[in-house]
């Protein structure tokens, strides 16, 4: 399988391997801290609020970063930009593993998110270059992997390890690993890439960290506006205004080669639908990630590492199944993928919506795992099909978008299923409800969302064209 640049099959699955595991490792770092948090509140003596910030700082850095990778893709070469990306996650592990102070760790997810950010659409954008078409299916269901595996199992291993050990144990498990991948990317990516001496613009980048960390922000602390609406409408309407001032610049800036982020590939549908489903795809998953834990232990009074392997099989049947689909994307293009992934991420919200405290976990795996299909049938097909009939000169700007798209998606996902959970509880629990029936009431309407969200991107589905190349 000889890439575009006359790679050799060693080289080329080298330089993906190494991309892909370090892809890997940082976005189940993601989620990694979900099980972990009320341990670390204890120690720290945080409250649930500040214990949040770690979540939502690092959603923070990734929206203000990824936008940026569009110009730096460009500006550095591959090697440097992987070394620098493994770097800044190492530095950001050390730290968590030692930090004696919250702010430390505070500041240890802000650097881990910072690498986060560029190894992401690096991955992305250097399967699509180098890769040749006929094989680019099959590694992006690979890589799909990565993406949806990650944050899938991410509560499963922290489960393990806060079960047996301290939380500080899951960074120290990292730092082994990631410095593997550092070595391995560094031994392994030696192509030679093209890069202009593109001046990057300063008031593009302060309006993109305003635009889309204001909107991220305000999507993440929307549940707090019953009780205090002026500052999330407030980050909203800087985020709004910011957007707003930044698609102008970019247009302008397009005109002389000088834009941050080349906003040319919203001129293909085929790669807008791709956009709005992958927004879809990771909002119902991080949602379900994160909320199914939360009923399960409160709720049905499950431990956290019961939960953890409940969602393993999950996980597991993406790993076998995104290349399986990744070589029917291959043969007969997107639409064999995406439609029948999408119905099945659809069947999966609706069926979650008929749980109760009497349903026996096995149905409860069996409709997580229904929905983990559809979601690696999705990742494997959406990028490749929204980059497909697009010029190799606009992949690094596409992927960008595209990585954006997918953390404003699980960030709006993660706010829309835990808060419409937590006020419907909250409002029976007013009401004298027990506990329990009002968590079960609340998913079941967070679950109604989801499902509703999900048919939106069956829809959409039905629209993705296949490129002429297939």
């Amino acid at each position: 399988m000889p890439g575009a640049a006359g790679l050799s099959r060693g080289q080329l699955t080298g330089i993906i391997g190494a991309l892909a595991l370090g892809a890997f490792l940082m976005i189940l770092n993601e989620t990694v801290l979900s099980v972990a948090l009320p341990s670390i509140m204890d120690d720290y003596g945080v409250s649930a609020a500040a214990g949040q910030w770690l979540t939502t700082g690092f959603l923070l850095t990734m929206a203000i970063v990824i936008p940026t990778t569009g110009f730096l893709l460009q500006r550095f070469p591959l090697r440097g930009l992987f070394a620098f990306a493994l770097g800044s996650f190492l530095v950001g592990t050390v730290l968590a593993a030692v930090a004696p102070a919250f702010g430390v760790l505070l500041a240890a997810r802000i650097l881990q998110a910072v690498g986060t950010a560029i190894v992401l659409p690096l991955l992305m954008t250097t399967t699509l270059t180098l890769v040749p078409l006929r094989h680019r299916g099959m590694v992006m269901g690979l890589n799909s992997i990565v993406i949806s595996v990650g944050p899938a199992i991410g509560p499963t291993v922290s489960g393990v390890i806060v079960n047996s050990l301290s939380w500080h144990w899951i960074f120290v498990m990292m730092l082994p690993i990631a410095l593997v991948i550092l070595t391995l990317g560094i031994v392994f990516i030696k192509v030679p890439t093209p890069t202009r001496s593109v001046p990057v613009d300063v008031l593009s980048v302060i309006l993109s960290a305003l635009a889309f960390g204001g909107l991220v922000y305000a999507i993440s602390i929307f549940g707090e506006v019953l009780d205090g609406p002026t500052l999330p409408l407030v980050s909203a309407a800087v985020g709004i205004m910011a957007l707003g001032l930044f698609l102008t610049r970019q247009f302008r800036l397009a005109r002389t080669g000088r834009e941050l982020l080349n906003l040319r590939p919203f001129t293909n549908r085929t790669f807008s639908l791709s956009v709005a489903m992958i927004m879809i795809a990771m909002g119902t998953l991080l949602g379900t990630v994160v909320m199914l834990p939360i009923l399960l232990q409160n709720g049905s009074g499950l431990s956290t590492l019961t939960i953890g392997m409940m969602l393993l099989p999950g996980g597991l049947v993406q790993v076998v199944i995104g290349p399986i689909f990744g070589r029917v994307f291959d043969r007969h293009g997107p639409r064999p993928v995406l439609i029948p992934g999408a119905l099945m991420l659809a069947l999966g919200q609706w069926l979650f919506t008929t749980i109760d405290p009497g349903t026996d976990l096995g149905w409860i795996v069996a409709f997580h795992t229904i929905f983990s299909i559809g979601l690696a049938m999705l990742m494997t097909g959406l990028l490749s099909a929204a980059l497909s009939d697009m010029p190799l000169k606009f992949y690094s700007h596409g992927s960008a978008i595209f990585n954006t798209g997918q953390q404003l998606g699980g960030a709006i996902g993660v706010t829309i299923f835990v808060t419409v959970m937590s006020t419907i509880a909250a409002g029976r629990a007013d009401a004298g409800s027990a506990v329990v029936d009002g968590l079960f009431d609340g998913a079941h309407l967070s679950f109604v969302v989801g499902g509703v969200l999900a048919t939106v991107a069956v829809v959409c589905s039905l629209f993705i064209r296949r490129a002429p190349d297939y």
